[in-house]
């Protein structure tokens, strides 16, 4: 598997995790990689991409809702909505990142970790932030 696949499958679950157990950032990753330890640029992308998720958090959530025609964003599935999230992060933020991966990789992570439709969905939405939102500079904290 190659590390940003890992790193991003990674991010998911701990974006996951806090769902389910809201938490502070740093009690997260610290319990999360005691529990799953990775190589080190795996650890980095994955926590570069929870962190930037969560900081943007509140405008990452407004654009998803805002595509999500006919979809109101706490019933979407867990694991949609934070694919979403972080991915939408990626698109938004992450200038190094071309889209297409960025959506191809969503695609295949909701195909693999969530239900049999999710990987349209996921792609319909993102594809529509990709086409209509301008990119942002993510600031350094």
């Amino acid at each position: 598997m190659r590390k940003r696949t890992q790193a991003r499958e990674l991010a998911l679950q701990m974006l996951y995790r806090r769902e389910l157990n809201p938490e502070p950032t740093e009690a997260i990753l610290g319990a999360f990689w005691e529990e799953n330890p990775c190589q080190p640029e795996v650890r980095e992308y994955a926590e570069r991409v929870v962190q930037g998720t969560l900081r943007h958090l509140e405008a990452i959530d407004a654009l998803i809702s805002k595509y999500a025609e006919h979809w109101e964003l706490h019933r979407m599935a867990v694991i949609d909505r934070n694919i979403l999230r972080f991915s939408t992060f990626e698109l938004l933020y992450l200038e190094e990142i071309p889209p297409k991966v960025v959506i191809n990789e969503a695609v295949n992570i909701a195909k693999k970790y969530s239900q049999e439709d999710s990987g349209k969905f996921v792609n319909g939405i993102l594809d529509r932030i990709n086409h209509t939102e301008p990119r942002r500079k993510e600031k350094e904290t």
